[in-house]
């Protein structure tokens, strides 16, 4: 009799005991993507997309599933394609309806915008660096993984200070994209104290009418500098610009010396580990973008480890506080002030990582990696966290 109640009592705490929810999540990403394109990933632009975001997802998702499984909990990942800016907005609608607790986004500054003002969950930014996303447009609910435009800058500048290259040389592409990281850059210089000596328009250009525009030897003659940065959003003429200067001269910025998220040849903190899993699964280098999807898939495992039944406020919250390892040697966490995730950047030449930012010498009151990017006494965000 005694056994039969101690079995039915370990029955109905059985029973009783609530399963872990799922963690839901919905990655957005463009319909045909144009960055995606065959030769222009063939053409490994440093800086710049290499692969799909779900492969980052569901190499984190793959690295944390003894975690999962540990704590009973577990993440599913699904991926929505759109077409257009009002497709986004009602794939993550339709995604938050069914259930989705997180959204993560691929997608383009303005789409990515209209997603966040669609739902109620976080969206995690997986790509997008404009600056105007964690200042005058941010959202509340908005994180962002990549490193912004100016803490990219802020890197480069920082290094340029460390090794005494004052004065620059600064060559800008044509596009509206150009102009405005051109403008950040000169920011960051104006942070750190470093002085343009000249600044030069630059156009990929066939026509012999601009061949100014277009030669290097013609862009870099007639002035003493330091080192040539190079503002080129779309990589083609910044490849070339290295070992072509008038002068014997470092380039940096979008070509020679850049500012990454991530290098696959990066040896330090594990990160070789990481590197390796991801280029046996998927055959190919691990980039900057891979590396943020792979984080934002460790965030999700993350919450859902730390809130294995749910609800989706207590997964919201995970993702907000938790503190993350990026295998960058740091703790990394989000900004309470814009949403961005506090990270160090790698500056590499394409070969190797030469140096890690913040640079050694750089002093903060509290935490010297928001020495990169919007501090909270500059921050424009007026959104409350």
């Amino acid at each position: 009799m005694t056994r039969a109640l101690f079995a039915a009592g370990l029955l109905a705490l059985a029973g009783g005991a609530a399963p872990a929810a799922t963690l839901k999540a919905t990655l957005l990403v463009p319909d045909d993507d144009a960055r995606l394109e065959r030769t222009r990933v063939e053409r490994a632009y440093l800086g710049q997309t290499g692969g799909p975001a779900e492969q980052g997802l569901q190499q984190a998702l793959e690295d944390g599933k003894f975690e999962l499984d540990a704590a009973g909990a577990d993440v599913a990942l699904a991926t929505q394609a759109a077409a257009s800016l009002e497709a986004a907005r009602s794939a993550a609608q339709a995604a938050e309806k069914g259930g989705a607790a997180v959204l993560l986004a691929d997608l383009p500054a303005d789409w990515l915008l209209a997603v966040a003002d669609a739902v109620k969950i976080p969206v995690l930014n997986l790509s997008e660096a404009a600056d105007r996303l964690r200042g005058a447009d941010c959202r509340a609910r908005l994180f962002h993984l990549m490193p912004s435009e100016r803490m990219r800058s802020d890197a480069l500048a920082q290094y340029l200070v460390s090794r005494k290259w004052s004065k620059l040389l600064l060559l800008t592409g044509p596009s509206a994209t150009d102009q405005a990281r051109s403008a950040t850059v000169q920011a960051s210089l104006k942070r750190y104290g470093l002085q343009v000596v000249a600044s030069k328009p630059f156009k990929v250009s066939a026509d012999p009418r601009e061949r100014d525009l277009a030669n290097p030897l013609l862009l870099t003659g007639g002035a003493s500098y330091d080192a040539v940065w190079v503002v080129d959003s779309d990589g083609e003429f910044g490849r070339l610009l290295p070992y072509r200067t008038a002068l014997p001269r470092p380039v940096v910025g979008d070509a020679g010396l850049v500012p990454l998220a991530w290098h696959a040849q990066f040896e330090r903190f594990g990160a070789p580990q990481v590197s390796r899993r991801f280029a046996k699964s998927f055959k190919r280098p691990m980039v900057g973008q891979d590396w943020a999807a792979w984080l934002a898939g460790k965030a999700l495992v993350t919450a859902a480890v730390a809130a294995p039944k749910g609800p989706a406020a207590a997964w919201a919250q995970a993702l907000a506080k938790n503190p993350l390892d990026g295998y960058k040697g740091v703790t990394l966490s989000f900004r309470a002030w814009d949403g961005q995730l506090r990270q160090p950047l790698m500056l590499s030449d394409g070969q190797g990582v030469i140096a890690l930012a913040p640079v050694e010498g750089i002093l903060h009151p509290s935490n010297v990696l928001d020495t990169l990017g919007t501090d909270a006494p500059e921050k424009s965000c007026k959104q409350p966290r």
